[in-house]
């Protein structure tokens, strides 16, 4: 009974903060520091300290900010179709956004992982997730754009996702909705849920030397809810931690059904003893799967989808030494993994207290056999014997954690709406600030690697109510910045984000800005379509296809007057940008086209497809700022009925109007 009454008034306490209005709290204007400004304000001409990478949520985008300005770098398109950079809309980039379903042109991107060598933000690769539709991108840091996305079976929303190991040696990805697993038997009543429904994480591979990933194997649980996952690090490395809900196994109802149990489980898997299984052939061979693994190609400026067909399966529950359950106060949301290795941190959203778990007394505990049971055939070590010990009192609705390297952790608090620090080892409150308002995720530069460069702490806020100017029904999303080089925490910065972010990492600029690309070279292009010069510019017909090959070059296009198309025509602008200068690119559109535009970078080739549905003149241009010509760069191009006379014939600067015109 005191279960429940304290589940309703927690549920109450969640109202009250995600409803008010205007109840600004006393102090809310006073809050930021005195010099604050100095320590966000960068000068023009000066670089931030920072990469800020920060999911976009419900956009589907990553954007990247700078820290500590706060300053909006790139929005760089994922799952998501992007107009403003011909994302989804070219042909080579199609592709990308194929999976087992068809063309799925947008996700929820939740959670940003950057690759680790040594536990170490090495800079080459940002890994995302995408939630709704299972998937995985890798965006190359070196041209800031998605190069890889792979789809996952056997999985209903990957929210436990992209968390990597100390060497980025694998991605790993949680379900979050258990469900069948794919094939004929899929199929079967939702009130079976207990029997038939299971959980997966996948362990995909990453090849250290180009990125590109595969599905390494993937562990079938119980069906529980998986939400959040860290590797672990230093004397942990090896290990895997992954939070669980949902132990009532219930499909309906969730908000009560899933939170009758007085606890659930973080689970521990050791993936070093899964490669083993692996190597002794205790996996099982599936072939009844189906999912999209799509790779972009810098080289040839295209993209390719394969289909695959086929994952190795080990079960948790046969499999001995593999999983072990760890209780947990019901709901766990972040599962946060120290510096060190040692100390597991993980919270139930609905406690008032934050257990810190030890990997030495779990290795103990599984040595000494120090278990309560089991549940759906894996081991559940007893409460006390994993546990270090708990922080008591630290605020209400604890999500996630985040350490300073100094022996300390902060944790934020949806419900209390504000950032506590605290100390690992004694578990003693050390300082607290308050958050404006309802803070999810947080994020310390390198907070999640062996070497925390702790100088600032993000807030991610889900509520702003009166910290912008109103937009309507909708507010913008907020981050807030936090020095943390004292002792006490103190904000310097408000600033607004795109989407709704979720997690983010930050990165010292210095390990990313000088690999950037600046241009592609024209002699490394390797587009089959790829026009080397003007006087290689030309238009070829083949049946009802058409291909144009164009150039771009301030201020014109090559050619820029085309006639003999005709209605049943597919037309296919094939546009290199043969400019060799850095930040040059140029756009192209044409009138009537119901997919978007092209943004084309120095040195690349790209695909518009057009299927002119009426007769007539259609003006295309350049839809990217270029020179003081910019608005002299457009073309004509000229329609005409089926079965019609008109040659094909193009030009640039030689089709002037006639003298009878």
């Amino acid at each position: 009974m005191k279960s429940k009454q304290f589940l309703l008034l927690m549920i109450a306490l969640f109202g009250i903060a995600t409803t008010f209005e205007g109840c600004k709290p006393k102090g809310a204007g006073s809050a930021v520091s005195a010099g604050a400004a100095e320590k966000t304000y960068v000068a023009p001409g000066q670089y931030d300290e920072f990469y800020n990478f920060v999911s976009g949520g419900f956009s589907g985008q990553l954007s990247v900010y700078g820290l500590p300005s706060g300053r909006l770098l790139r929005v760089i398109p994922v799952f998501s179709l992007d107009p403003e950079k011909g994302w989804g809309f070219s042909e080579e980039t199609k592709p990308m956004l194929e999976t087992s379903h068809g063309t799925v042109p947008w996700d929820d991107l939740h959670h940003v992982q950057l690759s680790k060598t040594d536990g170490d933000y090495d800079g080459r690769w940002v890994f995302v997730n995408g939630n709704n539709t299972p998937r995985i991108a890798r965006i190359d840091l070196t041209t800031f754009r998605t190069a890889e996305i792979l789809e996952l079976p056997n999985s209903g929303g990957n929210h436990s996702s992209p968390y990597i190991t100390e060497n980025t040696e694998y991605v790993v990805a949680g379900t979050r909705f258990s469900v069948p697993m794919d094939g004929d038997d899929s199929d079967t009543p939702i009130n079976t849920y207990k029997k038939n429904f299971k959980g997966t994480l996948s362990f995909v591979s990453v090849n250290k030397d180009n990125g590109h990933m595969d599905i390494a194997f993937q562990i079938e649980t119980p069906g529980v809810n998986f939400d959040l996952s860290r590797a672990g690090k230093g004397v942990s490395h090896g290990w895997f931690f992954f939070s669980t809900y949902n132990t009532e196994l219930a499909s309906t109802l969730l908000e009560v059904n899933a939170s009758k149990n007085d606890k659930d489980f973080v689970l521990a898997v050791n993936w070093k003893k899964a490669e083993e299984y692996l190597k002794a052939g205790k996996g099982k061979k599936v072939s009844n799967v189906k999912y999209a693994h799509n790779i972009y190609d810098e080289t040839s400026h295209t993209s390719t989808s394969t289909i695959k067909n086929e994952v190795i399966v080990l079960n948790s529950a046969e499999l001995e030494g593999l999983c072990y359950f760890i209780p947990c106060p019901k709901s766990p949301h972040g599962v946060d993994v120290d510096p060190t290795g040692e100390y597991i941190v993980s919270s139930g959203k609905l406690a008032a207290l934050i257990p810190v778990f030890s990997f030495s007394k779990i290795q103990k505990a599984i040595e000494s056999k120090s278990f309560e049971g089991e549940f759906a055939g894996i081991p559940v070590i007893k409460y006390e014997a994993a546990l270090h010990g708990e922080v008591e009192k630290p605020g209400l609705g604890p999500l996630h954690t985040e350490f300073d390297g100094k022996g300390n952790a902060i944790t934020s608090f949806f419900v209390s709406s504000e950032l506590v620090k605290w100390n690992i080892k004694d578990l003693k409150i050390l300082d607290r600030v308050p958050t404006f308002y309802s803070v999810g995720h947080l994020m310390i530069p390198g907070g999640d690697t062996k070497n925390p460069d702790a100088k600032y702490v993000v807030a991610y806020n889900k509520i702003t109510k009166d910290r912008f100017l109103p937009t309507g029904p909708e507010l913008a999303h907020s981050a807030q910045i936090y020095d943390i080089t004292g002792d006490k925490m103190q904000l310097i910065l408000d600033f607004p984000t795109i989407g709704e972010p979720h997690y983010a990492q930050a990165i010292r600029a210095e390990k990313v800005k000088d690999k950037s690309v600046k241009i592609f070279k024209l002699e490394e292009n390797k587009h089959p379509y790829f026009t080397n010069g003007e006087s290689a510019a030309k238009v070829e017909r083949n049946g009802n296809k058409v291909h144009v090959y164009v150039t771009t070059i301030r201020s014109h296009f090559t050619p820029d007057n085309i006639e003999g198309i005709q209605m049943g025509d597919e037309v296919y602008f094939h546009v290199t940008n043969i400019e060799q200068d850095w930040d040059m690119p140029h756009g192209f559109a044409i009138k009537g086209a119901n997919n978007g535009e092209l943004l084309i970078m120095p040195g690349e080739t790209q695909t518009l497809k057009w299927v002119p549905d009426r007769i007539g003149i259609f003006p295309m241009y350049c839809t990217d700022f270029c020179s003081a010509l910019h608005q002299e760069m457009s073309g004509y191009v000229r329609v005409s009925p089926k079965g019609s006379n008109v040659p094909i014939t193009f030009s640039v600067g030689t089709n002037q109007p006639t003298d009878t015109q």
